[in-house]
C-alpha cells in the first residue's frame, strides 16, 4: 500500500529558501509520474509541480516557476522540492501526490493517497 511522508517545512522570510522531502513506501511498479502541490488556508489544492519518476523531467506552474526545482531519487524512493525567492503567497501545506495511470496528474481529485502534508510559512 502506498504511503507518502512530506517534511521540511517550516517558517522562512520572504525571500528565503527551503527544500522539502516526499518520502513514498510501497511506491507501485509503472509509477510514472510524482507531483508536488500545495493548499492555502480556505483555498483548492494547487499544483506546483511534477517529475516523471523515471526520466526525471519535471513540469512547473508557472507562479513557481523558475524558483522551485523537483528532483527524485529512484533508490530511495524520495522526492524533493527545492524552493527558493519565496513569497508569502507560498504558504500554505504542502503534498506529494503519485499520479494514477489513465489520469491527468493535473487532476487532484483523482488522486488516491495523500501524506498529511508539511506547513511553509511566508510572513509577510
Amino acid at each position: 500500500q502506498l504511503r507518502l511522508e512530506e517534511s521540511g517545512g517550516g517558517l522562512v522570510q520572504v525571500g528565503g529558501s527551503l527544500t522539502l522531502s516526499c518520502a513514498a513506501s510501497g511506491l507501485p511498479s509503472g509509477t510514472h509520474i510524482m507531483t508536488w502541490w500545495r493548499q492555502a488556508r480556505g483555498k483548492e489544492r494547487e499544483f506546483v509541480g511534477a517529475i516523471t519518476w523515471i526520466g526525471g523531467r519535471a513540469y512547473y506552474a508557472d507562479v513557481v516557476k523558475g524558483r522551485f526545482t523537483i528532483s527524485r531519487d529512484i533508490a530511495k524512493a524520495t522526492m524533493s522540492l527545492q524552493m527558493n525567492s519565496l513569497q508569502p503567497d507560498d504558504t500554505g501545506v504542502y503534498y506529494c501526490g503519485r499520479a494514477r495511470p489513465g489520469y491527468s496528474y493535473l487532476d487532484a481529485s483523482s488522486y488516491d493517497s495523500w501524506g498529511q502534508g508539511t506547513q511553509v510559512t511566508v510572513p509577510s
